[in-house]
């Protein structure tokens, strides 16, 4: 998770929602980094989707199967459903997302009987960081709009 939350501040520093991912293998080798990217042009830049698409390149095989995604925050519908497909083994994600977490929160797209893969999930490892880390961002966020609407009004 450590990786995992440099990543996130990466993100953070370049203006991202800081989201960060790495994907391990069975012997805990990092085979995929992500962080969010979708403040610079690309819709689906999540930190997920960027580690899975490098893990499976690491490996040259779609199928990550024994692998286990860290994340920051509660994966999305999206990024949930990537996972599912890639037959990633383990989820284990930080802060829960009340507005779009799709492993637990809103639905569980990973566990669910009906689909033909599903991953053990571990919820709330370094949740306080990840969640601070969210927070800083999106206060900085709100800080700069107003600053800006006050010069805009001045």
């Amino acid at each position: 998770m450590k990786e995992a939350l440099a990543l996130a501040e990466e993100a953070a520093a370049d203006g991202e929602i800081p989201v960060g991912a790495v994907i391990v293998d069975s012997e805990g080798v990092i085979i995929g980094r992500g962080r969010n990217r979708r403040e610079s042009g690309d819709p689906l830049g999540h930190a997920e989707l960027i580690a899975i698409r490098q893990a499976a390149e690491a490996i040259g095989d779609w199928r990550l199967e024994g692998t286990t995604m860290v994340v920051t925050l509660e994966p999305c519908a999206m990024c949930a459903g990537a996972l599912v497909n890639a037959r990633v083994a383990k989820l284990i994600f930080g802060a829960f997302d009340p507005k779009a977490g799709f492993c637990g929160t809103l639905g569980n797209l990973v566990q669910d009987a009906r689909l033909n893969h599903r991953l053990d999930v571990v919820s709330g490892v370094e949740a306080e960081e990840s969640r601070r880390l969210l927070q800083e961002f999106f206060q900085g966020l709100r800080k700069r709009s107003q600053d800006t609407e006050r010069w805009q009004s001045g």
